[in-house]
């Protein structure tokens, strides 16, 4: 496995050009979003980047660059001219454990400018209607009665549901099974057809899910109960110690790209995720927005990639 070092210091500054910062944005700015049209990552993507365009007075098009696991969107971006035309929607793989798992041309801190956090979407323990987990603590009991007997699924190695899932196992001492997926809805499919025991799958993913009653949730890694699904207890609630693990979104610009446009940029992002009709929509897929400030999201994509190479390295987690 070839890892990347987490930098554990993310300097804010950018470069102070005078000229490129008063000329920006001179033309349309382009959005990379390094996954297919249609899923939760493209409507964050085309919701915050018509903020942007609108604050900005300037077009934003986005442009869905998916593959690789985030690498080829992520690759481009680290690379295109640091100007403030280029920007990437990043997050949990592209910035903090994919390129732990498979050598990248980029640094996943080095070479972003922090512009904000989106939002962060927690983890939720779900499980098929005829399945006979009715709590965590069944789930625990069976694999703890059961070793190498009780599985769970995910989009693949590496990915939030599989980290959250060795994170659980590790925390209690359990032997699951992890069944590895190439991406899709076919775990989820198989869920729901009862060949898969659980999924811990994130709320942007589940929400729908469970709103639909296609599945069953049993416990929320979060601080406190979701509004959408108020009977489902925390994992502190019912005395497990929680995950730790959270898809999160955020917003990035080449490294190098100058000052006063970051600053811009974050400003513009942080009226965003204050307007009510954002803040809904990001609700509504299960996602607490973040506050928008380059200082958050530079101390939570360090914190996240350092975290995640020690979970890579505990859980002996190898790429597909």
């Amino acid at each position: 496995m070839i890892g990347v070092a987490a930098a554990l210091t993310w300097p804010l500054a950018g470069v102070d050009d005078t000229e490129a910062v008063e000329a920006w944005p001179s033309r349309p700015i382009t959005l990379i979003v390094p996954y297919p049209t249609g899923g939760a990552n493209d409507m964050l993507g085309r919701l915050i980047g018509q903020k942007l365009a609108d604050r900005l007075k300037q077009q934003v098009i986005i442009d869905n660059r998916p593959g690789a696991g985030t690498l080829i969107g992520a690759s481009q971006a680290a690379r295109a001219a640091p100007n403030g035309h280029t920007l990437f929607l990043g997050g949990f793989a592209s910035n903090a454990v994919t390129p732990l798992l498979v050598k990248t041309d980029f640094h996943p801190v080095d070479d972003f400018a922090p512009i904000g956090l989106i939002g962060t979407a927690p983890m939720v323990v779900i499980t098929h209607e005829g399945a006979p987990f009715r709590t965590l603590k069944d789930v625990i009991d069976a694999a703890r009665a059961n070793p190498g007997r009780v599985t769970y699924g995910s989009s693949g190695n590496g990915s939030p549901l599989h980290m959250a899932g060795v994170s659980f196992c590790l925390k209690n001492n359990l032997d699951m099974v992890h069944v590895p997926y190439k991406g899709g809805s076919a775990h989820i499919l198989d869920l729901m057809a009862g060949r898969l025991d659980v999924i811990f799958d994130s709320t942007t993913n589940a929400t729908p899910l469970i709103a639909g009653a296609k599945v069953r949730p049993i416990a929320l890694s979060a601080k406190r109960r979701n509004p959408d699904f108020p009977d489902v207890p925390t994992f502190a609630e019912v005395g497990v110690a929680d995950l730790d693990v959270n898809g999160w979104y955020a917003l990035f610009a080449p490294a190098r790209t100058p000052e006063r446009i970051l600053a811009t940029l974050s400003t513009a992002l942080q009226a965003a995720l204050a307007s009510p009709d954002v803040i809904e929509r990001l609700r509504s897929v299960g996602v607490t927005p973040g506050d928008g400030t380059r200082r958050e999201l530079a101390d939570y994509t360090a914190s996240e990639h350092a975290k995640y190479r020690a979970l890579v390295h505990d859980g002996g987690i190898k790429p597909d």
